[in-house]
């Protein structure tokens, strides 16, 4: 009988144990999922439409939103839709109402506006309103988001341009310039004219070396924040009439790790494994 006894305390002790072990496994197993939950995640949101004015006239309006469910810092945000206006909810409903509401403004504004000029078109035509999100780089925890517009309103050509953010996500804020390097404005812009002549445009001097300095519209080239990196270069984007003719495009000036030697914020290096 005694033995009996002990042998039913040991298993019912197992059996306890196994509870445990059970409940613990579990356990982890949450904060595990808890953990996937939180990692970086991107979404996004579009909305495309179009309206026929009168004969002469139509309209389209498209709209790219990208979504970023895991970010909650509201100043990091406001700064990432830094192209919008009044945006309060950053949800995927949220955004896709915002743009909802952007797409209808444009169009009534139109119709408004087509009252007093509408008869004159001569010819049929179709405008346009055109914008976007993309992600172009997620490296060290600095993400690199471009956003780009196009638009016609009639005239002789449509327009557009570019805007270059980067974010830093371990800091939950936009990167400045200052963040990457000390180097005097006037220096680095003395950089941005030498450089623009490494860019193949099919722009030459009579000798046939490149020459694209002679397209620009400014005497110097600003070092605006309008910029990206990798790991070989700083980028500064100039949309068109931005510092050339239209007929340039955009112009994309590369400013090597190497020239900015000496001037590289410590950190940043770190991060960017700059040696």
């Amino acid at each position: 009988m005694k033995n009996i006894i002990a042998v039913l305390a040991i298993s019912s002790l197992l059996a306890v144990s196994a509870c445990k072990k059970t409940e613990n496994n579990n356990t982890v197993s949450g904060n595990t999922e808890a953990v996937e939950a939180e990692r970086f995640t991107v979404d996004s949101v579009k909305i495309n439409d179009s309206i026929k004015i009168n004969d002469s006239l139509s309209v389209k309006y498209s709209s790219r939103m990208l979504v970023f469910p895991t970010l909650k810092d509201k100043t990091l945000l406001d700064s990432i839709y830094f192209t919008e206006k009044n945006i309060s909810d950053f949800s995927k409903n949220g955004l896709r109402n915002y743009l909802q509401k952007s797409k209808n403004e444009y169009f009534n504004q139109i119709r408004k506006d087509s009252k007093d000029w509408g008869s004159d078109l001569t010819f049929a035509q179709e405008w346009y309103e055109d914008r976007g999100m993309n992600i172009k780089s997620n490296s060290n925890d600095y993400l690199h988001i471009e956003y780009v517009w196009g638009s016609y309103s009639g005239g002789a050509h449509d327009n557009y341009g570019f805007s270059e953010r980067v974010f830093d996500l371990k800091n939950k804020k936009r990167v400045v310039l200052k963040d990457i390097t000390a180097m005097p404005v006037n220096k680095l812009e003395a950089l941005l004219m030498k450089n623009i002549n490494r860019i193949n445009s099919g722009t030459t001097d009579n000798k046939g070396e490149v020459n694209n300095s002679e397209m620009l519209l400014v005497d110097k080239i600003p070092a605006t924040e309008n910029f990206y990196f990798d790991n070989k270069n700083l980028y500064f984007h100039y949309s068109p009439y931005e510092i050339a003719a239209f007929a340039a495009g955009d112009i994309t000036i590369p400013v090597s790790w190497g020239d900015l030697k000496g001037t590289l914020n410590p950190e940043f290096m770190k991060r960017m494994k700059i040696n």
